[in-house]
């Protein structure tokens, strides 16, 4: 069995040491997902069953702008400290915002729900920047592929724990019980983090972080990487927070919400990363970007047609299938990609300024996704969130040269 999923990834021809750093990958990526599993997952829900308009619910994505600003606080996470410290620190931080929320009136948003939104998304953004900047740092060029595949498998694993599963629970347990129990995970999480081996940086490449990346990122070669980042997730930024008000909006129960496009959908999406992590190994990271990236842009279609035509729960599962699985063979494309264009000793900010120019476009397709649906109806919106997806394909030729191939045989 171990051997097969090792295969499955394309790490099978890769030393013990190498499946142990996997592992480490894996465990860190758990982390980096559990905060994300109730801003995404769980509060959508909450925030439609409680009475929130579209607008709110799309609205509220402007509140995750950390993520797209976390490249202007990277340099402290390089420059200061130990990165595991900084894990912990966001942790304990989103913990407390998840724990404050359910005491909180959500049906019309106010500044309190503000505050508790905003918290969570730049404690979860922050650590992201220190648990990629590590991982980049360790994971070697040969490993990526594999790597790549199992990273965003363990953050889909966490989507589904943090987020799924307890959404299945809530008919009996209740909203307050859960975002207790979520938020309870996260600090026993926090205390596991130290565990990882300590992984330090030069003390050169702290100090001269500013140089390292003006060099790397500071001529005209780098305008075809940042409007290819800007745009490649894009179409899956834009439809995203729309997929569970529309199934709330099909008459869909909160269990079957939980289990089929959440728990069952995000399990999909962990084989479709680990695939695409064994494709990016076999065939490179160029091919993956866009053979499995037009795969998950073509999802799209599918909500569309559910929508168009009125498919009942079977279209819909088909839908949701479909779109879970593509979009884990996109996100491991993407997730190499950023890796590999990153230097290893320069990453914190490197990788931070790819992940928050990405996360930018995200967040503003995001904030007015509940308006396109309410103005275009479901169906028609869905349709524009594929087309959204194209224009990234455009400038791979100019972005080839960024890429560091390596892959199995």
């Amino acid at each position: 069995m171990r051997r097969r999923l090792w295969a499955l990834v394309g790490a099978d021809h890769l030393p013990a040491a190498s499946r142990r750093k996997l592992g480490i990958v894996a465990f860190l990526y758990f982390l980096e997902g559990a905060p994300p599993a109730i801003l995404w997952e769980v509060l959508p829900v909450y925030f439609r069953v409680s009475g929130a308009s579209l607008g709110a619910i799309g609205g509220l994505r402007l509140l995750e702008l950390p993520y797209s600003l976390k490249v202007f606080w990277s340099p402290l996470v390089q420059r200061y400290g130990d990165r595991r410290t900084w894990m912990c620190g966001c942790l304990v931080a989103a913990a407390a915002a998840i724990a404050w929320i359910p005491f909180v009136e959500v049906a019309h948003p106010g500044w309190v729900v503000f505050g508790l939104v905003l918290l969570l998304a730049a404690a979860s953004a922050t650590q992201d920047v220190a648990i990629d900047s590590y991982t980049v740092g360790l994971v070697d060029p040969e490993e990526q592929g594999a790597a790549n595949g199992i990273r965003a498998s363990a953050y889909r694993v966490a989507l589904v724990l943090v987020g799924g599963v307890l959404l299945v629970f809530t008919p009996l347990i209740g909203w307050t019980a859960l975002f207790l129990t979520a938020a309870g995970l996260l600090v026993g999480l926090a205390m596991a983090a130290p565990r990882v081996p300590r992984l330090d940086l030069p003390a050169q490449a702290r100090r001269a972080w500013k140089a390292g990346f003006l060099a790397w990122v500071g001529t005209w070669r780098a305008v075809p990487l940042i409007l290819f980042v800007l745009s490649y997730k894009l179409g899956e930024f834009a439809i995203g927070p729309m997929i569970k008000p529309f199934w709330v909006d099909q008459g869909r129960s909160l269990f079957e919400i939980g289990l089929v496009p959440t728990s069952i959908g995000i399990g999909l999406s962990v084989a479709g990363a680990l695939a695409g992590g064994g494709f990016i190994t076999r065939f490179g990271v160029f091919h993956g970007v866009w053979v499995l990236g037009l795969l998950q842009a073509a999802s799209n279609i599918g909500y569309a047609v559910v929508a168009w035509g009125n498919l009942g729960g079977l279209g819909l599962y088909g839908a949701s299938a479909f779109e879970s699985f593509t979009g884990g063979l996109g996100t491991a494309a993407f997730l190499a990609f950023l890796m590999n264009v990153c230097q290893k000793e320069q990453a914190t900010v490197q990788y931070a300024f790819l992940s928050s120019l990405f996360a930018l476009t995200g967040r503003l397709a995001g904030a007015v996704s509940g308006l396109g649906a309410e103005s275009l109806g479901y169906g028609n919106y869905f349709a524009v969130t594929f087309l959204a997806s194209l224009p990234a394909l455009v400038f791979l030729p100019w972005v080839k040269p960024w890429i560091r191939e390596t892959r199995a045989g």
